[in-house]
């Protein structure tokens, strides 16, 4: 395979994309950047990944600095990129790497740090420290699988996949490699519409000489997402602060703040059993749209009650923030949906029913 090792260098060489993380032609970049970028890039898109990393890295230059920092601002700051176990086993595995002074270098011991599973210890081990390493992600599953035409469909043709990319990886210039194939994936070897004309592994490409390259990789076919339904409540104080409260550490938006609402199940609300499961007893107004997220494994979907506390009213513990600075608050995503709803901003394309 040192044939496309030779022709995707040479086009990483003249099209590689200039991206944050990345060190200049000729330079490895540091495993800190390398791991923070990682880390932020599960799951989550480039071009979304972007200013966060560039706000990460300003607040917190070195993984000493970030290890330092309090966990609830790590959480405060990765806000909004999902998937928020990442940010928490970010903070464990930077307090781990400062605690024996640097990144290792090596995918085995790389594995034993938080949070760190083997694609991403590949990258890490490939891209800062130029070891044979081969990280393994979507964009090379597509390539390999249309270039040896691999029918298989994922997720059962990873472990072919993964054996056949690690025949492409080179001894030298690992990182280069790796992230060549991740550009050529991204950019000319596309999901849809890929442009072959351009590929610089179009000369043996089996899937473009069986005219199948769109439609590979094949995907077995999802599963449906179950639907899970809530109700928030979006309580307000005389003085316009909105009460939050912090989720458990562990489990689904750990550590977060939210609105507080009712269990999240597979039946929906009804009126009367949803004012029996406030918080107070207020007089609470649902809002007619409803607040609508996507997890990985459910579908989220949150009615919500507003009810204000006169100024006599007994004031629940919690953390009252001022509305001002709600947006820095650190919501997740699905909280910001519901203060949406609550602030009439969310648009009106869905509306909940009045169930009695």
């Amino acid at each position: 395979m040192a044939d496309i090792a030779r022709r995707l260098l040479a086009w990483y060489d003249r099209h590689r994309r200039v991206l944050p993380w990345r060190a200049p032609p000729g330079r490895r970049a540091p495993p800190y950047k390398v791991w923070l970028s990682e880390i932020m890039l599960q799951q989550t898109a480039v071009a979304t990944v972007g200013p966060y990393f560039r706000r990460f890295l300003a607040r917190w230059p070195t993984v000493g600095a970030l290890a330092a920092a309090p966990v609830e601002e790590v959480m405060r700051e990765w806000a909004g990129l999902g998937y928020y176990a990442r940010a928490r086993n970010l903070h464990a595995c930077a307090k781990a790497v400062a605690a024996r002074g640097g990144f290792p270098e090596t995918e085995a011991e790389l594995l034993h740090l938080p949070g760190i599973g083997p694609y991403t210890a590949a990258a890490i081990a490939a891209i800062a420290f130029d070891r044979p390493a081969t990280p393994v992600d979507g964009n090379w599953e597509r390539v390999v699988a249309r270039v040896h035409a691999v029918t298989e469909p994922l997720p059962q043709a990873k472990p072919r996949l993964r054996a056949l990319a690690a025949t492409w990886t080179p001894q030298r210039r690992a990182g280069d490699f790796a992230q060549a194939v991740m550009d050529l994936g991204a950019t000319v070897c596309a999901p849809r519409n890929p442009a072959c004309a351009v590929c610089p592994l179009l000369d043996g490409c089996a899937a473009r000489a069986q005219g199948v390259a769109e439609r590979l990789p094949a995907r077995s076919p999802k599963r449906v997402r179950p639907t899970r339904h809530g109700v928030a409540f979006w309580l307000t104080r005389p003085d316009g602060a909105v009460w939050l409260r912090r989720r458990p550490p562990e489990g689904l938006l750990g550590g977060l703040l939210e609105v507080p609402s009712t269990d999240w199940r597979e039946r929906p609300w009804e009126d009367a059993e949803a004012r029996r499961a406030a918080p107070l007893p207020l007089d609470w107004k649902p809002r007619p749209a409803l607040a609508e997220h996507g997890f990985t494994h459910f579908a989220l979907r949150l009615r919500v009650w507003t009810g204000a506390l006169g100024r006599d009213d007994p004031v629940p513990a919690g953390d009252w923030t001022p509305l001002a600075q709600l947006d820095r608050a650190g919501l997740p995503t699905a909280m910001k949906k519901v203060m949406a709803v609550a602030l009439d901003r969310a648009r009106p394309a869905r509306y909940a029913s009045r169930a009695k």
